[in-house]
């Protein structure tokens, strides 16, 4: 077992102009989940982001959502994590990922940034790869010339609905993810994938 996540940082980009694109899916989580963790969201400046406190499942967790720019997202997250005296091992960001399908999620301890902006920026102002990330399928435009527009778009109606159900189905593992039971929880998101029919 792992160590338990003190620390969920969602990724977006803040204001109207990207509220609901695909690459705000590490927002969406936030969101998903803020009630119940039993947080409540507040602007902090020295944070550059909204933050919030809870308990589930028996630990304290807290709760980040940068509001910089995604490609600008590390300098929120390591003051946090500076100020808290949070390890990158107990960090968990939830962030979109264009090589998965939508209505795919994943856990993955470690690893690069995949051509990520907010996960490079992260990387370079902690020093370390090795934090948690829950990585949610948005799909792939098929062209990498189409990728910026892609993301910053937000998905049809069969996507926005197959992304918010990976979402819940990571949501209801919460408190094993919270508990570093990572295996356990993906077994469970991985049987619910297969029932449905596995997107990939």
């Amino acid at each position: 077992m792992a160590d338990p996540i003190l620390l969920i940082v969602g990724l977006g980009n803040p204001g109207e102009r990207y509220a609901g694109t695909r690459h705000n899916a590490g927002y969406s989580f936030i969101e998903a989940i803020v009630g119940d963790v039993g947080a409540e969201l507040r602007r902090e400046e020295r944070f550059e982001g909204w933050t919030g406190s809870g308990n589930i499942g028996g630990y304290s967790v807290r709760l980040l959502a940068p509001q910089t720019y995604m490609n600008r997202s590390g300098s929120s997250v390591a003051n946090f994590m500076r100020f808290y005296k949070i390890s990158v091992h107990q960090t968990l960001i939830a962030h979109d990922d264009l090589d998965m399908a939508p209505g795919t999620v994943r856990l993955k301890v470690g690893g690069g940034h995949g051509g990520h902006n907010g996960l490079r920026d992260i990387i370079d102002h902690l020093g370390s790869k090795d934090f948690v990330r829950l990585r949610i399928g948005i799909g792939h435009p098929g062209s990498s010339n189409q990728v910026t527009n892609y993301v910053l778009a937000p998905p049809n109606a069969a996507d926005t609905a197959a992304i918010l159900d990976a979402i819940q189905a990571a949501r209801r593992e919460l408190p094993r993810i919270i508990g570093g039971e990572f295996q356990l929880a993906m077994n469970a998101i991985h049987s619910r994938e297969q029932e449905q029919g596995d997107p990939g």
